[in-house]
């Protein structure tokens, strides 16, 4: 394998190729977002007992529905190299990072669709609407509000258990949120010096501990804890500063594909494998995960892939993940509760699943187009930051 010199993430001399969007990444997420939306459709039926899997292979039946999780480690990887490339661009290195200005442009991202979704939860809440209702016991609308506005949903249901589903979802959030709050400090502190490369390595030995022996039996935080999941997001900030600083050659970005695509393919798709060998009693699957998406995620953009045609219902799901992630599941709460009236026919299993993702992928599509990407452009106009990176990817970070 053969690695030039340091050159920027994108070379100059290809600007003829470069495109608004990463096709890879763009797959990752639209992949991430179908096995998110698979389980939480089959969440429903399977809490309902609708024994709709019965007959099929217990393999397919995991690949299919029980994903959702390794959906969201995939997401954290994407995000962890979204994240320091695009501050790379911005700022030429960690160590010249704007911290006001990296909040500000999170802000402007984050914080229109988030604090919209809060306000109609928490209306959904007083209203007594089914399925919106934070009873008292699991810590009650205020105690939610504020554990999510804080950051810290995934330590709140570690204590209270699992809230409505559409709350639920914000665990992922607050991993990513607390992350965008601590990594312009630790650039800005450690951006010169080793140590960050050594926190990173920390983050990375310390995930597969932080989803087992520091749970001490919760389950919930095997799944949400912030540990848990910050491998996966300095595995993606690693694959940042290794593409910004070497050129790989075309040899190497198609082994590196290859190997990336058939460890995503074994972590997704022979999971109960895997499981035999004792990867999620240790808690190296994710980190196995983790390690195959960053390869695909490298070769993805130094390769430019261009996506066929036929994968273009994929690339617009991960387009539009953010808006689809923190929406869905109203399209899914909706749809079911028109399968329960329907007496839970099972014939009408398949179009549950189809109308749910299409129907959410459509929601998120309007909400991208008409508020939080309007809203998002509108609030980095008002408040002056730094410019956006002048040659390369637009990374949609």
């Amino acid at each position: 394998m053969s690695v030039g010199a340091r050159h920027p993430l994108v070379d100059s001399t290809h600007k003829n190729r470069i495109r608004s969007r990463i096709d890879g990444i763009d797959i990752l997420r639209g992949l991430s977002i179908l096995f998110v939306l698979m389980n939480h459709v089959n969440m429903r039926l399977y809490l309902s007992k609708v024994p709709y899997t019965e007959g099929m292979p217990g393999q397919l039946v995991s690949s299919l529905v029980w994903n959702g999780q390794r959906g969201v480690q995939i997401f954290f990887c994407i995000s962890g190299f979204l994240i320091a490339s695009t501050s790379i661009k911005r700022w030429r290195s960690f160590s010249q990072m704007k911290v006001r200005d990296f909040y500000l442009l999170r802000i402007a991202r984050i914080a229109p669709l988030f604090i919209l979704l809060l306000v109609l939860l928490s209306f959904l809440h007083v209203a007594k609407v089914d399925s919106f209702v934070i009873s008292e016991a699991k810590g009650g609308l205020r105690g939610a509000l504020l554990a999510a506005l804080t950051f810290r949903v995934n330590v709140f249901e570690a204590l209270h258990g699992y809230l409505p589903a559409n709350w639920d979802i914000l665990w992922s959030l607050s991993v990513e949120e607390m992350f965008y709050l601590f990594f312009p400090i630790a650039c800005f502190f450690l951006g010169r010096s080793k140590f960050m490369i050594g926190i990173l390595a920390l983050f990375i030995a310390l995930g597969p501990f932080g989803r087992t022996v520091f749970t001490h039996g919760n389950e919930v935080w095997e799944e949400y804890s912030y540990l848990g999941s910050m491998d996966a997001i300095s595995f993606g900030i690693f694959t940042a500063l290794i593409a910004s600083r070497f050129r790989f050659s075309r040899v190497a970005l198609g082994w590196l594909g290859g190997v990336g695509t058939v460890i995503l393919i074994f972590s997704l798709g022979f999971t109960r494998i895997a499981n035999h060998w004792g990867f999620a009693r240790v808690g190296i699957g994710m980190t196995v995960l983790a390690i195959g998406t960053c390869m695909v995620i490298l070769a993805a953009v130094q390769s430019q892939w261009r996506a066929p045609w036929l994968t273009y219902p994929i690339l617009k799901l991960g387009e539009r993940s953010y808006e689809i992630y923190l929406t869905h599941m109203f399209v899914i709460i909706a749809f079911f509760h028109l399968f329960l009236k329907f007496e839970k026919p099972v014939a009408m299993i398949p179009i549950l699943f189809i109308a749910s993702i299409l129907t959410a992928g459509f929601l998120g599509d309007l909400v991208a187009r008409f508020y939080s990407e309007p809203l998002n452009s509108y609030l980095r106009k008002k408040v002056k930051v730094a410019a956006e990176p002048e040659v390369g990817i637009r990374y949609n970070e």
